[in-house]
């Protein structure tokens, strides 16, 4: 998908939502227990009830490789799953060099491998530009670590180094030279409140992704306050706030009314800031 049609999505849906699939054994519904696929049944039903409001999706990988084989088959049958105007974002978090991170991109982006293809990965950056380059496939996005909203943040990403800049800022401003909007992306972290607004100037036009949203009590007006561009240029995730919404066999049409929650708010600042 490329940034226009992703911008199309997001005019065609009033919605920038992004709905994060950590999909977690231990906490669906126990009934779907005893489904063949419990984990592929559970995302089925969310993607189900929140597709009309959601332009992207995004699977943490981490649930599903602790699986190992099964939880691989699930991830493949839930990307499937997706529509096919809906963004979907590998949350990997690799971030290796050579060999190994061309084999990385092959397994998140080459069907004909693994079976996945997403549209996007998220990379941690610390290894440089040879460990993102492999990345930037053509029709293929990278979304790089930048400021993230996690408590240990601070040992590392607001040091001061070159020219008294910080290292988030640094990453920031080096990377955007090895590709432009139509591929690059950050992960910008909701709770970090005002500080978006200073990576908002470091890279104008890139779209941020945002988590923490809801349950990690990120605000939705701050964010926008602080991010929002001239075709939005932000994709606001939302995981553990919507898909357990509920934990009964109901559990889908409150994870539906809590995506229609979040997509109103969202249509009304997509409205303000003429975007639509």
């Amino acid at each position: 998908m490329n940034r226009e049609q992703l911008v199309s999505q997001i005019k065609s849906k009033k919605s920038f939502l992004c709905v994060g699939l950590d999909t977690d054994l231990e906490k669906i519904p126990s009934f779907l227990l005893a489904e063949e696929d419990p984990i592929f049944e559970f995302n089925k039903r969310i993607i189900d009830v929140t597709k009309e409001y959601a332009v992207a999706y995004k699977p943490n990988i981490a649930f599903y490789e602790c699986l190992g084989a099964s939880g691989w088959k699930s991830l493949k049958r839930t990307l499937d799953y997706i529509p096919n105007e809906c963004f979907t974002i590998a949350d990997a978090k690799r971030g290796d060099i050579g060999n190994t991170a061309a084999r990385y991109a092959k397994t998140f982006f080459d069907k004909s491998a693994a079976g996945l293809d997403f549209d996007s990965i998220t990379i941690a950056p610390y290894m440089g530009e040879d460990s993102v380059t492999p990345f930037l496939k053509e029709g293929k996005w990278a979304i790089l670590l930048a400021l993230t909203s996690n408590p240990g943040s601070n040992d590392f990403q607001q040091l001061k180094v070159k020219e008294e800049n910080k290292l988030f800022e640094e990453v920031i401003t080096t990377s955007r030279q090895w590709a432009d909007s139509s591929q690059l992306m950050f992960v910008v972290g909701a709770t970090r409140g005002e500080a978006i607004a200073e990576v908002r100037k470091l890279a104008n036009d890139n779209f941020f992704l945002v988590p923490g949203i809801g349950a990690q009590g990120g605000s939705l007006e701050e964010v926008v306050k602080y991010g929002m561009t001239s075709d939005c240029g932000l994709l606001i995730n939302s995981s553990r706030g919507i898909i357990y919404a509920g934990s009964d066999k109901n559990f889908d049409v409150a994870a539906g009314e809590e995506a229609k929650k979040i997509q109103t708010k969202m249509a009304d600042f997509l409205t303000e800031y003429k975007i639509m």
